[in-house]
């Protein structure tokens, strides 16, 4: 035990004195490397994997810290002669991972295009959808995820985890649809949920034209800085709530407008560029 205790002291005394800049840089790369492995097998038999083989090194790291040097032999000899197993276990995320560098959108300008015409095309599927469905007088909500989490709202739906299509929305707010009644949750390129359940706004602020569908676009966007398009049933008027206040009506130019603020916020930086790989991950392994 007490040569235990002699090996953590000797550690914490070099990662004090002797960290150097290179040291530093070093970890960083390797914290990177780890983070990205951990998004490359999430969802994937390859986190059991990875589990597993993190769960060896600890068990490695702590037969030598207390002098098990037949156990500490055996695992070694095991990791070393099970490199090339685990290349072949990890084939598919390796693959994909490679390809994914190949294909890195951060680079070119190229790839600055794609972004933006992928941009353009969620925003003309939402606005299609939202058109035709004010011309045939279908009611909808849609409900667009900001900062604040909405997995309250979403867990009283039905999960979806659909790329934003014109035809995917159109089904769901059919009249008689399972899905119809209630709201559609979209974040960033995807439809989370739909038929959730949204808090109503209350009575006495509201004027009484309004109906159950402008109420609960209103009270999402009290208690949350989500932003709420409603298409009316009985007019067919399309409206926006934010910030507890209701926009209407609202038109095709305002709508654009909108949308193009919501997906160039989206989709700037290196965090979105992450999300993008983790969302293409789920999209992958659903297909």
């Amino acid at each position: 035990m007490e040569d235990l205790w002699a090996t953590i002291r000797n550690m914490i005394w070099n990662l004090t004195h002797r960290l150097g800049v290179i040291d530093v840089i070093d970890i960083l790369i390797v914290a990177v490397i780890i983070y990205e492995l951990l998004l490359l097998t999430r969802h994937t038999r390859g986190s059991a994997l990875l589990k597993g083989l993190f769960l060896l090194l600890v068990i490695i790291l702590i037969s030598s810290m207390m002098g098990l040097k037949s156990l500490n032999w055996l695992l070694v000899a095991i990791l070393q002669n099970g490199a090339l197993v685990l290349v072949i276990l990890f084939q598919p995320e390796l693959r994909k991972a490679l390809e994914r560098m190949g294909r890195s959108r951060i680079m070119t300008k190229s790839n600055r295009r794609s972004i933006d015409e992928e941009r353009d095309t969620e925003i003309s599927e939402i606005v299609q959808t939202v058109i035709d469905l004010s011309r045939r007088r279908v009611g909808a909500l849609l409900v667009f995820e900001r900062q604040t989490g909405l997995e309250d709202v979403i867990e009283t739906g039905t999960r979806l985890n659909a790329e934003v299509s014109a035809p995917l929305l159109e089904n769901i707010f059919e009249p008689n649809t399972p899905l119809h009644d209630g709201a559609v949750v979209i974040r960033d390129d995807q439809v989370i949920a739909a038929a959730c359940i949204l808090p109503l706004a209350e009575a006495s602020g509201v004027s009484r034209e309004l109906g159950t569908r402008h109420r609960a676009a209103l009270g999402i966007s009290e208690n949350t800085d989500a932003v709420v398009v409603v298409v009316s049933e009985e007019t067919g008027i399309i409206s926006m709530a934010r910030d507890g206040a209701l926009k209407r009506p609202l038109s095709t130019d305002e709508l654009k407008t909108f949308l193009n603020d919501y997906y160039s916020i989206k989709n700037s930086g290196l965090s979105s560029f992450v999300q993008k790989i983790v969302k293409r991950d789920a999209k992958e392994e659903q297909s």
